[in-house]
């Protein structure tokens, strides 16, 4: 058994006008499977497929209080690329933040909601990624998470490191997923997690004990009335199993 990483879950005030925004930002499609819920996929993407890690933006009252755990790296193809697509996302609502990054070649801004991101300078690595160059997950411990999520998915790990480490699909498409080191430690539950799903036949159940058996825990969070599981990683950082598909 395995899992793989299909989509990201981000928690939006207004779903609908923050689904524009990324949809515009990435040149997605927009759908919706329900009231509060905005799903945004590749134009002509058949779901799911490693080629893309796909957003649903999810309706929630509660407001943001500190610096997301999880981001997206955008990928730029040139300097002037990186320039044009700063100036654009500026124009749909997007603002500069200083999240103590220092001189770095790279832009860190918010979208409309205050959701963090950053838009990379162009980077070899990233240039067959589509827009989305990585998904980001801060962390104190690098080399465990690479350990528990290099075990709970069957995508390839390419680096890893005290300060970092980096996987990807088997298949060699899509964005990567990136764990970085960070001095400050998880508070509060997250608004942005990350959300995996079994292959077909697999026994969710089953596919869930052995997540635990790996490091994973049960976040005391009321499941009765969802038909999927949440689980929390080795670092709280709550994640979504999905049902097979």
């Amino acid at each position: 058994m395995a899992t793989r990483l299909v989509q990201i879950n981000m928690k939006a005030h207004d779903d609908a006008a923050l689904g524009r925004f990324w949809a515009e930002a990435l040149g997605w499609g927009i759908d919706s499977e329900g009231p509060g819920v905005t799903n945004l996929e590749p134009v002509g993407f058949t779901y799911p497929d490693p080629a893309a890690v796909c957003i649903d933006l999810i309706a929630r009252p509660e407001p943001k209080t500190v610096k997301n755990r999880v981001h997206l790296d955008l990928a730029t193809t040139s300097t002037a690329h990186q320039e044009e697509l700063v100036a654009r996302l500026k124009s749909l609502g997007a603002t500069p933040v200083d999240v103590g990054q220092g001189d770095v070649p790279w832009t860190v801004m918010a979208d409309p909601e205050g959701n963090e991101f950053c838009v990379l300078e162009p980077r070899p690595v990233y240039r067959d990624t589509g827009p989305i160059a990585a998904v980001v997950v801060d962390c104190t411990d690098p080399r465990e998470m690479a350990r528990f999520w290099g075990e709970a998915m069957d995508w390839t790990l390419h680096k890893v490191t005290d300060d970092g480490a980096t996987m990807r699909s088997a298949k060699g498409v899509g964005p990567y997923l990136e764990f970085i080191r960070t001095p400050d430690t998880k508070s509060v539950w997250n608004r942005v997690h990350l959300d995996v799903r079994p292959y077909p036949g697999d026994d969710p159940a089953a596919e869930a004990d052995r997540l635990r058996s790996l490091g994973a825990t049960d976040p005391g969070i009321d499941q009765s009335a969802i038909h999927w599981a949440i689980l929390a990683d080795p670092e709280g950082n709550e994640f979504c199993l999905l049902t097979p598909a």
